[in-house]
């Protein structure tokens, strides 16, 4: 299957530490949102802060899934520099690592760039020039923790979905929870948009709850929906930062191949870490790890936010990341 169908990784990144990026996302945010400060679920800065995760990303693909042929990263006119870090640890790498800006990925669409939202850009990867049919989608702060299987991610012709069902029932009580918590304002989530890529599909009473690890994807099944569906597309990349109307497209994709048996659902827990460390103290980290480590199942890992943990859990976690990768 590697060498007949080829498959390649995908990763969006973004620098805001670059102050061509910081210039033009200002000048966006404060013609789009004045002096109201955008949330953290809509524009917050914790959505482009980077402290330099993308390159433990590439290497935790090299080091892991040798079988990838190529390594896109999708970026805003900017380039993550890592070219000298992985050669001093992969001098023999035959993976290429090629950089692909925004305006490749929109092209016929330009009126909608820049962009500065998420769910615009996933919903364009497809276009990706010479990208593999077969291909797994990265987030920059999502990491490969041990040697992967073709089949970690295909399975014939079906995709493998990691998460859980979760039913509209559910989803409702817990947005009536975070409403009353939140005092009165409840959060775009992660599971709103997800939940409103099953509504654009017609399921009923339930949606499949991904988790953050790498997505495998299809590109003709996702560029065959998406021109029969241009009214949908056009809706997701028209927002320049994140909407409550937008659907999450991995959500969408795994959602059609369900309804079409093209999917093989994963519900074990032990094969992926989340943690989003500003949230957690270091105590609790710690035995998160350790419990990891021991079970022996752990393949994929997400350090969320990790520019706003302490510095202490920070280092940790850095240093756990290297260890597993073997880098420094």
């Amino acid at each position: 299957m590697a060498s007949n169908n080829p498959i390649d990784a995908v990763i969006t990144w973004v620098d805001s530490n670059d102050e061509n990026h910081r210039k033009k996302l200002n000048k966006y945010i404060n013609l789009y949102f004045g002096t109201n400060i955008p949330t953290d679920d809509i524009a917050g800065e914790t959505r482009y802060n980077s402290i330099g995760e993308i390159k433990y990303c590439v290497a935790s693909i090299l080091r892991f899934a040798p079988f990838i042929r190529k390594i896109f990263i999708v970026t805003d006119n900017q380039d993550p520099q890592i070219e000298s870090y992985i050669n001093q640890y992969f001098p023999d790498r035959t993976t290429q690592i090629e950089i692909v800006d925004h305006k490749i990925i929109f092209k016929g669409y330009e009126e909608y760039l820049p962009v500065f939202n998420s769910l615009s850009i996933e919903t364009m990867l497809w276009r990706i020039p010479d990208l593999s049919n077969n291909f797994v989608y990265f987030n920059d702060d999502v990491f490969l923790m041990a040697p992967v299987k073709i089949s970690d991610w295909f399975v014939d012709d079906k995709v493998v979905a990691y998460g859980y069902w979760h039913y509209y029932f559910t989803a409702w009580l817990l947005d009536k929870y975070k409403i009353l918590t939140q005092k009165g304002k409840k959060m775009f989530s992660y599971k709103d948009s997800m939940r409103n890529a099953a509504v654009l599909l017609n399921a009923k009473y339930k949606f499949w709850r991904i988790v953050h690890v790498p997505f495998a994807l299809k590109k003709d099944a996702m560029e065959t929906y998406f021109n029969e569906h241009q009214d949908q597309l056009l809706r997701n990349i028209s927002s320049r930062f994140r909407s409550h109307n937008q659907f999450n497209p991995q959500s969408l994709f795994y959602t059609l191949q369900s309804k079409n048996g093209k999917c093989v659902h994963c519900f074990n827990k032990n094969k992926y870490f989340y943690i989003k460390p500003s949230e957690r103290n270091y105590q609790y980290m710690e035995r998160e790890i350790k419990k990891y480590e021991k079970n022996g199942e752990l393949i994929f890992s997400c350090m969320n936010s990790l520019d706003q943990a302490e510095s202490l859990a920070q280092e940790y976690l850095l240093n756990w990341l290297k260890r597993t990768i073997k880098v420094n």
